[in-house]
């Protein structure tokens, strides 16, 4: 499962079972942490998930400021709640990419509002799946 962390929403996303293609599934509107942990680990059940690659929000220069710290302290946060594998992927730029993919595809803003952080998790999810096969991926440098 990819996620996509922002400070009011979590999109999210799955991959097939041979992981090669990831797919939005939904956006979480972020609460507390342990509602949002207990709504993560629900899915998860749910869906049969082995591990969450999360989006690691690193700045363009390629540090790490305070969301990335604060991405790590979630990550940390649900583990100490459940075992799960974690692995955390570049971000950069993927919710541009992905509102520049919307916007050429002609879809509406508020299309665009509702969808934009699922898709950013596909997107965020997809560039993991496609490096681990080593195919050509959108993201070039992982972490």
């Amino acid at each position: 499962m990819g996620l996509d962390l922002g400070t009011k929403t979590i999109g999210t996303a799955l991959s097939d079972t041979r992981h090669i293609i990831a797919t939005p599934l939904e956006t979480i509107r972020r609460t507390k942490f342990r509602a949002d942990a207990a709504l993560l680990r629900s899915m998860i059940e749910r869906h049969g998930v082995a591990g969450l690659v999360i989006g690691l929000p690193i700045s363009l220069d390629g540090s790490e400021g305070p969301r990335c710290q604060s991405t790590r302290q979630f990550a940390d946060n649900l583990l100490e709640l459940f075992p799960i594998e974690i692995a955390f992927w570049d971000e950069r730029l993927s919710t541009a990419a992905v509102e520049r993919q919307m916007i050429a595809a002609d879809m509406r803003r508020s299309r665009r509002a509702a969808t934009i952080d699922s898709a950013a998790a596909a997107y965020i999810l997809q560039g993991c799946l496609d490096f681990l096969a080593g195919r050509p991926s959108p993201i070039a440098n992982p972490p």
